[in-house]
């Protein structure tokens, strides 16, 4: 059995609480968002040193470590995406294929210790650039090609839950 890739839009989890993980968005206060991305990024330093961490519990879905791989490069990503937002005015953000990458990555080939210091580094840029956003800046905007529309502040909380989510997907409730 294969990971069926996950072609989801959720986007929807600005507007209501995730059924699955708990994240609620609303509740977020957008200065909070470093020290949330620091918090997450710790968490994951115990999935990386389980024993199992690169057993798939079913062939359906990925395994502790290619959870954490993806969470490195979601936090890549969304720094990306964050400086874009600060320094143009409403930037397209390039696509990204998540599942894509993981193969052409081989996220389960990846070294835990190696994703672990990695995962730590991205998270800590990422929420570095989030504790320099002014006050004016939270509102500036960005956009999927697919449509979809962020500011500065929407992107802080939607990033903060993918690795949120994630952390639920490996076992770990908050």
């Amino acid at each position: 059995m294969t990971i069926i890739p996950d072609d989801k839009d959720w986007t929807w989890v600005l507007e209501r609480p995730c059924r699955e993980c708990g994240f609620d968005a609303t509740r977020i206060d957008r200065a909070s968002t470093g020290r949330l991305v620091r918090e997450n990024a710790v968490t994951w330093v115990p999935v990386l040193e389980r024993g199992d961490v690169r057993v798939r519990p079913r062939g359906d879905k990925w395994s502790d470590l290619e959870y954490a791989c993806h969470v490195r490069d979601v936090y890549r990503i969304m720094d990306q995406r964050l400086a874009l937002m600060l320094a143009e005015n409403n930037p397209l953000f390039q696509n990204w294929d998540q599942d894509e990458t993981a193969t052409a990555e081989r996220y389960d080939l990846q070294d835990p210790a190696t994703v672990m210091s990695e995962l730590l580094s991205a998270a800590e840029s990422y929420a570095l650039r989030y504790d320099s956003v002014t006050e004016s800046q939270w509102p500036r905007p960005g956009r999927r090609s697919n449509g979809s529309l962020f500011t500065v502040e929407t992107l802080a909380h939607y990033g903060l839950h993918d690795p949120q989510h994630h952390l639920w997907d490996v076992g770990v409730t908050s």
